[in-house]
Order: structure tokens, then sequence, then C-alpha cells
């Protein structure tokens, strides 16, 4: 088993919470320049590092926490209230830095984890390319979109099919390998440089793939026994409550800057009303994300794998929780008035959130087929990713 040959300043996972809320501050501070640049900034980037945060999901042989779920909840929803773009990004490069340290070959992980920092790894884990068979590894080629924090990144991590067998795998190789195309031109979430990328003909060795849809560790605990889609499911959560939350206390702020003046929004009581409903809906979906998790938790660290029903139960607590969160954000807009419409912070996570809303996890087909599986009308499906298939026989 590999060992990193460095010690990191976050030694459990209370550590990794309260360094999320001490870089509330600066996130806060450098949100605008991060959607300016496309990226995020040098200084949040060597935060990041800083705190360990893109190490939050790597095996501890590896000197990695392996945040619990619930405290990985904790921490996102943290940095996506300071920047949406920030949380996004952390999110997405942790599962794949953190999954390359659980599935990999020891060859693979030994060049990738060999400090002084955590590597930085992103790209893209559902549309796929293909590979071929080639000696003792593949040649990879394919288009990808959506590499959110490749920016940042020394390594691609990025989805293909074996065309000799039909296995999906996760190719891991060094970033340099593919040619980046910097079309990011979109309505929000713009600091996270979800760009697209292309692969020709790459020889990508044996040791830097792993199963995609696998729940096996080399190395980590139970954590590493949900596999990437589910962890991706904590990140997304948590992401959709952040933003959410940073909305409402937006408005809340607005509000009582106006108190006392005649007409304001805080003497009338139809608002009152719709911001009351707005809290409701977010602690509910917050409870709901909550309950789900921990259950889940309890689940794999008695030993056991998650029920159907549970994956569900996460997906659809994911599902709710993002919707919850953009009509939190329409409520706020509106409200808002002409603040929400000029350029601030309002209008900003207005935008990320409807950005978020487009990514697969959310989609129509999610809500479908967890009312088919919740129904009783799919008693002999499991879940790949974010589609409820037939079981194998």
């Amino acid at each position: 088993m590999t060992t990193a040959p460095w010690v990191h300043g976050c030694a459990d996972d209370a550590d990794l919470v309260v360094a999320a809320h001490e870089l509330q501050p600066l996130l806060r501070q450098n949100s605008a320049a991060n959607e300016a640049a496309g990226q995020l900034t040098d200084a949040v980037v060597d935060a990041l590092h800083d705190k360990d945060l893109f190490g939050m999901w790597v095996p501890a042989s590896l000197g990695g926490v392996e945040l619990d779920p619930v405290s990985s909840l904790e921490v996102v929803q943290a940095l996506s209230e300071a920047d949406p773009s920030t949380g996004w990004v952390v999110t997405t490069a942790s599962l794949a830095t953190g999954t390359g340290g659980a599935y990999l070959g020891d060859v693979a992980v030994a060049e990738m984890f060999r400090g002084p920092r955590f590597p930085v790894v992103a790209g893209q884990g559902t549309r796929p390319g293909k590979a071929v068979r080639d000696g003792e590894g593949y040649r990879l080629s394919g288009a990808w979109s959506f590499a959110s924090g490749i920016k940042h990144a020394q390594w691609i991590h990025t989805l293909g099919i074996v065309e000799e067998s039909g296995e999906p795998l996760i190719f891991v190789l060094p970033v340099e390998k593919a040619e980046l195309i910097d079309n990011w031109d979109v309505l929000g979430l713009k600091a996270t440089g979800s760009i697209d990328y292309t692969i020709e003909d790459v020889y990508v060795p044996a040791a830097f793939t792993h199963s995609g849809p696998t729940e096996t560790p080399v190395r980590g605990g139970p954590l590493f026994t949900l596999g990437i889609a589910h962890i991706a499911l904590i990140g997304h959560s948590a992401w959709a409550l952040g933003v959410s939350r940073r909305m409402l206390d937006e408005l809340c702020a607005l509000v009582r800057s106006k108190s006392g003046r005649p007409g304001t929004m805080a003497a009338h009581q139809g608002f009152q009303a719709i911001y009351g409903e707005a809290e409701a809906r977010w602690h509910a979906a917050r409870s709901f994300v909550y309950e789900t998790w921990r259950g889940a938790s309890e689940t794999i660290n008695s030993g056991a794998t998650l029920s159907v029903e549970q994956k569900t139960l996460l997906r659809l607590a994911l599902y709710n929780a993002t919707w919850a969160a953009e009509a939190i954000s329409v409520v706020v807009y509106r409200a808002g008035g002409t603040t929400a419409l000029r350029s601030g912070v309002m209008q900003r996570y207005f935008r990320d959130m409807h950005a978020g809303t487009q990514h697969v996890t959310s989609a129509p087909g999610v809500i479908e087929a967890c009312g088919r599986y919740l129904g009783g009308l799919a008693p002999a499906h499991d879940w790949l990713f974010m589609d409820l298939v037939p079981k194998a026989s």
C-alpha cells in the first residue's frame, strides 16, 4: 500500500469543517474576481491547498482525511455559501482526486501523490470516449465537455469505453496529454472554468485506470464503498443548500437594511409569508439531505452496502434540494428588485443557481426513475450512476 511522504495540516473531519468556515471571508472577497477570470484566483487555490481541501476525500494512507459524508455536506455547503464556483470546483476535483487515490493501481498513486501538495484531478466522468487495448494499457481517444476545475489540475480523470469488452473505465492521465478548449462562455458558474477537451490516441497504462462504477477500493475505508456516483451526490446536494442559504441571507440583510422606512418589504405581510415559506422549504430540503446521508453513513460504517431504496432516496434528496434551491433563488430575485437585477451577489448567485440545475444529477430522468422505484414499478432494478437499470441476472 502506497503511503504519502508528507504530513498534511488537517488531521480529522472537524478540522476541515472549521477550515471551510475560516475560508469564507477570503472566498467572498474573491468571488467577483473568480468570475471575471473564468477560474479561481491564485489566492483561492493556494488557500484551498493550504487547508488540504482538495484532499478531503483522499484515503488516509495517502495523507487524506476520508471525510465522512455528513461532515462533507458541511464543508461543501460552507464553501458554496461563500462562493458557488469554489464549492463546485472543490466538489468535482476532490471527487476525482480522492477516488483516484482509492481505486487506481499502486504505480499510478505513487506517481500522483508525491507531494508537497495533493494533486488536483479534474475532467468528465459521464460522456465516454473510446479505448482500445494496447499491450499492458489502452489507447484513448475522445471529446469531452464540462471539465470543472481543469485549469487548476495536473491530471485528467475521464471516462472511456473499451471497444473489445464494452467495459466503462476511468482513465487518469497528465493534463498536458489533452488539448484544452477554452470555450466556457456561460450564464453562471463562470469561475469553474468547465471547458471542453479532446484526447487523441494517447496511451494510458492499466495502473492508471479503474472500473467506472466500482465500489471496491484498493485503499481507504467505508467512504469508498459508495463509489464515484454516490460521493458526487454528497457534493451536489451540499452545493444547492449552500447557494440557496446565501441567497436567503442576502435577501434578509437587504430587507433589514430598509426596515423602518414607509412602504418597505419589512412591514409587508405578503413578503413575510413568502419569506417564511422559502425558509421552510430550505430547512425541509436540508433535513431530507442530512437524514438520508446519516442513514447511508450508518450502513457503510457497519460494513453493509446501500440498499436500492437508500440509493433512491439519496438521489431524491439531491433532486429535491436542487429544485428547492432554484425556487428559492426565484423568490429572492423577485423580492430583491433592482438590487438583484444589477451586478452583485444576488445576481451572480441567481445565475450560478440556474447553471447548477443543468447538471445531470438533477435531470428529469432522475425524478422519473425515483418515482418508478418508490412506486413499486421497478422491483428488480438498481442504480448505475443516475440511471435505474435492471439488475444483472
